[in-house]
Parts: structure tokens; C-alpha cells; sequence
């Protein structure tokens, strides 16, 4: 249930205010992009505004978006749409509170470390060329899907090993049901929705069901053989909790922690790799430069993680295609007792809002916002500071598979950019679509050409 507590008038920021019940809402809904964007230029660093009965404070400053989710992150729990996403993720690392979270992450971190991850690098590789294999000189693709399908099959591979290689499209679909769940969980009314007898309900209870089914049917399976190939599912399996009681994970908690994983790696990556994609054939001379440099560095042959540190450029065009469009476009938490920013005081129960999207393309810490220019990365800018970019968020609940996603992201396009470029066959302005994360609204077709 939200919060009645208010903002005394006296200690409110400025913001807007509705012209009719539900008018901020309705905004909000229609187009939180604009929305959050206007906010920041028309009324500055803190905003607030009131959605029923529940006070939100958007915070649009680097320094104040620090002290939220890194250094007085004690004070807040996640969000009140990530709160009601737990009937998609279970209490997995993503909505997970408190001491459940905190041995959860001690629990899932190994499997995390950058020797562990960089072991999955062949399996990155070898699927970015299948899929790389499966074009033609001219075919008309739809790059979205071919990333979505290629995140896929690298996240079942490393998470579940060769268990499901004959479901992934199966799986797949239900993820994609799952996943398009988070937008009714961005509303207020998502948990009454959510018991009604209505199609899409029962669409998802039936994907969930799958997914269920399947994890579970692994995890039995790999408990009764025991056996280890060096998943992430058989990582989490066999991890102890060291520091507390000396357990494991149940197989309730393994379950989730595998859904959490599996749409967090598959669904961000696949936008971000997207996202890139989009930009690079709108700005040719850039995708030739990256192309160059992994001949350079590659030659012949295919990539492998030992190359990752050497494909300087493909990282710049990596991180600069994520601040333009970032996979996950804002963040919440929800106070769990009286805080302060700007000067300003607010009750327990009070909503923060932080988005990378508005964060990314503020020109005071990012001239020529709105322009692709990936040399902006060679050198650190002493003036800009460390929040003013955050695509992975930060903090202990900052993203656990961040290295993981730009070792993927970095193999993928260097892999692909060896032998293909790509052309716009609509040139339609792109129009975005933000759940939990921020999807392409329509297919982004792409003419491959053979280098």
C-alpha cells in the first residue's frame, strides 16, 4: 500500500501541478521521456510532484543522485514499480531487500568475477558468429530481433550451459511476456489488474508457468547429478554462504536469482547492442572507424577476451551509444525513513526518481548532448562528475553482471563488425518504448552489407 504521508507546502520543491485528477499521470504514462525531461528544464535539480496519494521527488544532479543510491543507500528500499514486479522476479537480486539481499548478492558474486566472466567469452563469440553466419549480402533484417535472438541463446548458454539450446525460442517468447508485465507495474493500480480475470493475465501465468517449469527442471536436474559445466546455474548451486550460516540457496531463491539474471542480461544487452547498431548507420564514418580498428587488432580471426582491453574505439562507441540511449532509462527507490537533498526535507514513504536519461543528456555535464561523438570518451573530464553517467547504475545494488555486459556487448560488435556495416532500409525516426527498459517501439530494419 503507498503512502499518504505529504510534503509539508512550506518545505516543497518546485513542480508541476495537475490540471485535472490523473493529469500528471496521464502525462507520465503517454511519454515518461518527455515527461522527466521537462521536468528537469522547467523546474531544476529536485522536482516534486504527486501521483494520487504518494509524494515523488525526482532528482536531476549528479551529486544528489550519489547520495541516494550510494552513500545513504541504507535509507531506501527499491522502488514502488520494482516492488510490485516481485510477481515476475520473485525476490531475486533486483527486488530483493535488506539481509535476503545482501546474501543473495554475497551468494551470486563469484559467479561474477571477471576471471569467471571472461570464460564465457568463446560462448559469446561462437554465437555472435552463427548468427553473423546467417546474413546475406543485402537481406533486409530486423536488427532488434537478430539481437534479441543472439542475447538469448548467450544468456541460456552461460546461465543454463547446453540444457535448453533446443528451447531458446520457447523461452524467449515467455521472457518476452514476462517482461512486457513491467509496464503495468509502473502503474498504481498494477496489483488489482493483476487479479482480474483478464487475457493478458492469463498469457502470463502460462509463460510463467513455462519458465517455472523449466528452471526447476534444471536445477533438479543438475542436484541430482551434480554436475558443474561452468554455468552460472551450477555456480549459484554449489555457492556457500560463508560469512553467515554456511547455506546455499534454496531451490526457490535459485529460480529467481535465474529469472532475474536471465532477463536482466538478455533484455539490457540486446537493447544496448541495438541501440548501437542504430547509431552506427546513421554515422558511417564512425562504424568504418570501429570496423578498422578490429582488423587491427583481430586480423583473421575472432575475437577473444584477451582483445577486449585492445578495442579501445568499439568501447567508445559503446559508452557513448548508452549515454545517448541508455538501456535502462530511470531508477526508483522509496525512503524508508525522513531524508534530505537540495536543502530540502522529505518524510519516510516519499518516491525518488533518477534517470539516466535526462542525467545523459544534460548539457551541463555533456556539451553537444545530443550529438554521437564517441571521441568525448578518450580522456576522463575532470569536471563532470562520476553520476553524471550511470547506465549500470551504482552502489551495492548497482548491476552484479556490469562486466559481464560490456565484455558481451564489446566481442559482439567487434565480432559482427568484421564482416558486416549496416544501412537504414526505413529511414523513420526511431521511436522508443520505456518499460523497465527502454525498447525500440517498432522494428529497426537494417540492410547488411557484406565488408
Amino acid at each position: 500500500m503507498e503512502s499518504t504521508a505529504k510534503i509539508p507546502a512550506a518545505a516543497r520543491p518546485p513542480g508541476p501541478k495537475g490540471k485535472f485528477p490523473g493529469h500528471i499521470l496521464l502525462s507520465f504514462r503517454r511519454d515518461p521521456l518527455n515527461f522527466l525531461t521537462r521536468l528537469a528544464k522547467q523546474w531544476g535539480d529536485v522536482v516534486q510532484f504527486r501521483i494520487g496519494s504518494t509524494d515523488y521527488i525526482f532528482l536531476n544532479h549528479p551529486d544528489h543522485i550519489r547520495d541516494v543510491i550510494v552513500a545513504q543507500n541504507h535509507r531506501f528500499t527499491k522502488g514502488p514499480a520494482l516492488q510490485r514486479a516481485k510477481v515476475t522476479l520473485g525476490e531475486g537480486l533486483l527486488t530483493s531487500e535488506g539481509e535476503l539481499h545482501k546474501r543473495q548478492r554475497r551468494l551470486s558474486q563469484p559467479a561474477f568475477a571477471i576471471h569467471r566472466v571472461n570464460h564465457y567469452a568463446d560462448a559469446m563469440v561462437q554465437e555472435a558468429s552463427r548468427v553473423a553466419d546467417s546474413w546475406s549480402e543485402g537481406r533486409v533484417i530486423d536488427i532488434h530481433q537478430q539481437m534479441m535472438e543472439l542475447t538469448l541463446a548467450i544468456a541460456a548458454q552461460t546461465l543454463f550451459g547446453a540444457d535448453v539450446k533446443d528451447h531458446v525460442h520457447e523461452i524467449g517468447h515467455a521472457m518476452s511476456i514476462s517482461v512486457g508485465m513491467f509496464t503495468r507495474a509502473m502503474m498504481p493500480w498494477a496489483p488489482i489488474l493483476n487479479r482480474l480475470p483478464l487475457p493478458s493475465n492469463f498469457r502470463f501465468r502460462r509463460a510463467q508457468k513455462l519458465l517455472f517449469d523449466t528452471i526447476d527442471g534444471i536445477i533438479q536436474q543438475k542436484r541430482r547429478g551434480g554436475s558443474n559445466n561452468g554455468d552460472f546455474l551450477s555456480m549459484l548451486l554449489a555457492a556457500r554462504d560463508t560469512e553467515g550460516d554456511g547455506s546455499g540457496m534454496n531451490d526457490e531463491q535459485l529460480r529467481y536469482e535465474a529469472i532475474t539474471i536471465f532477463t536482466a542480461g538478455h533484455e539490457t544487452t540486446a537493447n544496448a547492442l541495438t541501440y548501437t547498431w542504430h547509431l552506427l548507420a546513421r554515422h558511417p564514418e564512425i562504424a568504418q572507424k570501429m570496423a578498422l580498428e578490429a582488423d587491427q587488432v583481430l586480423g583473421e580471426r575472432l575475437p577473444t577476451a584477451d582483445d577486449v582491453p585492445k578495442l579501445k574505439y568499439t568501447r567508445m562507441v559503446l559508452s557513448e551509444s548508452m549515454r545517448l540511449l541508455p538501456p535502462v532509462w530511470a531508477i526508483g527507490r522509496k525512503a524508508k525513513e525522513p531524508w534530505t537533498a537540495g536543502g530540502y526535507e522529505f518524510p519516510q514513504s516519499t518516491v525518488v526518481l533518477m534517470s539516466q536519461w535526462v542525467m545523459h543528456h544534460d548539457e551541463r555535464f555533456w556539451p553537444d548532448a545530443s550529438r554521437f561523438d564517441p571521441d568525448r570518451w578518450q580522456s576522463a573530464s575532470p569536471d563532470r562528475p562520476r553520476l553524471a553517467y550511470f547506465p549500470f547504475s551504482l552502489g551495492p545494488r548497482g548491476c552484479i553482471g556490469e562486466q559481464f555486459a560490456w565484455l558481451e556487448a564489446i566481442l559482439v560488435l567487434a565480432t559482427i563488425a568484421r564482416r558486416w556495416s549496416f544501412h537504414e532500409a526505413d529511414h523513420t525516426p526511431l521511436k522508443r518504448h520505456p518499460t523497465i527498459t527502454l525498447r525500440p517501439a517498432h522494428p529497426l530494419r537494417m540492410i547488411a552489407r557484406r565488408r
